[in-house]
């Protein structure tokens, strides 16, 4: 952990549990987490999220949608390192298609993910944070959750629900010490445009001049305003949509 960091910014002696860890912003976010010294609990569909598994990192393999794998990553944190002081809701899927050609299964499969999944680990932590004195709740939803894009039927409805989750979180946690926020990122250099069309890579590159700052953004910049959210130097900040876009929000 850099010798330089203010101790607003320390997260020396925290738990943290990620939800989809194994690539893109949630990976992103476990490593700085732990460069600024929180112990995670790591969790993802994808099998590879074990390899970052180690003495202050535990993992676990399953669908964030599953209420039983919820229970379980929260349980996880509890029985390995005594509680859970910060929740990052980051575990989540795209679909891009006009509603005339969405089907019920890709719209309830989205909303499952996105908005039942963040739900269900909000609910465990909440659990464990009222019983040992408050923690913080940073959920990963989107521009897409305050702006309207073609063919994102499905995926705004879900990052929408997302944010007003979000809001209602920091009223029932305040009195608590439960605080709850959301980032809201525009387009994140990830590989998750590789499985929505065979050009996505250049679609994503593409994407870059609609941000008012010239580029699309990095997973690293995201983790970084999840990492201030769920530190002590944001502790007068709850019920906050952050915008981490480009400016995208702001035009």
């Amino acid at each position: 952990m850099p010798t330089t960091l203010p101790r607003p910014y320390d997260l020396t002696g925290t738990t943290a549990v990620v939800t989809g860890a194994a690539r893109g912003i949630g990976l992103a976010t476990a490593s700085l987490l732990r460069e600024r010294g929180a112990r995670l609990v790591l969790s993802d569909v994808s099998e590879t999220v074990r390899e970052q598994a180690g003495d202050d990192v535990a993992v676990l393999v399953g669908d964030a949608a599953d209420e039983d794998v919820a229970r379980a990553t929260v349980q996880l944190a509890v029985d390995r390192f005594g509680g859970v002081d910060v929740l990052v809701n980051n575990a989540g899927r795209t679909l891009n298609k006009l509603i005339t050609e969405t089907s019920v299964e890709e719209f309830d499969a989205i909303l499952a993910t996105n908005a039942r999944g963040n739900f269900l680990h909000a609910r465990e932590a909440f659990r464990v944070m009222q019983e040992t004195g408050g923690g913080s709740i940073v959920s990963v939803a989107s521009v897409s959750s305050v702006v309207a894009f073609e063919t994102q039927t499905a995926y705004a409805a879900s990052k929408g629900a997302l944010a007003q989750m979000t809001r209602v979180l920091a009223i029932e946690g305040g009195p608590h010490g439960i605080r709850s926020n959301a980032v809201l990122p525009g387009v994140i250099d990830t590989d998750i445009m590789e499985g929505v069309a065979e050009n996505g890579r250049e679609m994503l590159a593409g994407f870059g001049s609609a941000h008012p700052i010239g580029r699309i953004g990095r997973p690293e910049e995201v983790a970084e305003a999840i990492a201030f959210l769920a530190a002590p130097a944001s502790s007068f900040v709850t019920g906050a949509l952050l915008a981490v876009d480009g400016g995208w929000t702001a035009q």
